[in-house]
C-alpha cells in the first residue's frame, strides 16, 4: 500500500509541474493579447463614440449677463464653423477659440450638455477710454475693438499713442487728471508719440505741448501764465507750447 501511495503522489506532482510550466508559457501570450486589446480600444474609442452620436450639437445657452455679447453674436460665430459634430465627437476647444475671436471677448468657457446642447460663458473687456479714435482701452491697458453700436458709455477719455505704450498712457491720464483737477482744470485727452513726447488737451480744447520727460513742472508753469495770456479779439487759444526752459509760445485760432 505504501508503494501505491508513493506512485500516486509522484503522478500528482508531475501533473502540477506540467500545469505550472503551461501557465508560464501562456502568460506572455495573454499579456500581449491584453496590451493589444487596450491599444486597439485606445486607438478607436473616439471613432466608436462618434458613431454613437446620432444628433449634431444644434443649440446653445449664453449664460450670465454679458454687457456686449448677444445670442446673435455667438450664433453667427458658430454658424461660420459649419455643422457641428455630436456630443462625443465635438471638440469644445475649437468652439471656444472661435468665440474668443470676437475682439471684445477676454475669455470663454464652453461645455457640452447631453444630448446636443452647449453651455457658454464669456468674459469681456470693459472700455474705459477711447484709443486712437476707433479702438478702446480696458482698465489694464489692453487695446481692443468694439462695434460702435454696442458702446453704452461715450463720455470717456480720449487717449492716443503706439499700442505698446497703451498702459503707460493710461497711467499718465490718471496722474495728470488728478493734477489738473486740483487746479480747477478738466483733462480731455492725452497722447504720446514714438519719441515719447506728451501732449494733453483740456476740455476747452486748449492743447498743451509738454514734450518729453517730466511734465508736472510744465503744468505748474501753464497754470501760472494762463491768466496772464492776452487773447486777441475774436480769437481763442489753440495751443500753449511748454517745451521751453523759459517762457512758452501761444497759438491762436479764430473764435
Amino acid at each position: 500500500m505504501a508503494v501505491i501511495k508513493r506512485k500516486s503522489t509522484q503522478k500528482k506532482s508531475k501533473v502540477l509541474d506540467f500545469n505550472i510550466k503551461s501557465l508560464i508559457q501562456v502568460k506572455p501570450i495573454l499579456v500581449l493579447l491584453c496590451v493589444g486589446l487596450m491599444y486597439f480600444t485606445y486607438a478607436n474609442w473616439q471613432t466608436w463614440l462618434e458613431k454613437l452620436d446620432d444628433k449634431p450639437i444644434s443649440s446653445f445657452a449664453l449664460l450670465g449677463s454679458p454687457s456686449y455679447t448677444t445670442n446673435g453674436d455667438v450664433r453667427e460665430m458658430i454658424v461660420k464653423m459649419g455643422e457641428l459634430k455630436g456630443f462625443f465627437g465635438q471638440d469644445v476647444n475649437v468652439i471656444r477659440e472661435q468665440i474668443q475671436s470676437m475682439p471684445w471677448i477676454k475669455g470663454a468657457v464652453v461645455r457640452k450638455i447631453w444630448p446636443n446642447r452647449l453651455s457658454i460663458v464669456v468674459s469681456e473687456y470693459q472700455p474705459i477710454a477711447y484709443w486712437n479714435g476707433d479702438q478702446f482701452l480696458s482698465s489694464d491697458g489692453v487695446v481692443f475693438k468694439l462695434p460702435s453700436d454696442k458702446l453704452k458709455e461715450t463720455n470717456m477719455p480720449r487717449l492716443f499713442g503706439p499700442d505698446y505704450k497703451s498702459a503707460e498712457v493710461l497711467e499718465a491720464w490718471h496722474k495728470i487728471y488728478k493734477e489738473l483737477e486740483s487746479r480747477k482744470l478738466v483733462l480731455k485727452s492725452v497722447s504720446i508719440d514714438e519719441r515719447g513726447a506728451w501732449e494733453i488737451t483740456l476740455d476747452n480744447d486748449i492743447l498743451l505741448k509738454l514734450g518729453r520727460g517730466e511734465w508736472k513742472t510744465k503744468i505748474d508753469h501753464f497754470v501760472t501764465i494762463y491768466p496772464q495770456i492776452e487773447i486777441p479779439e475774436n480769437k481763442r487759444i489753440s495751443y500753449v507750447d511748454l517745451r521751453y526752459k523759459v517762457g512758452a509760445s501761444v497759438g491762436f485760432v479764430d473764435q
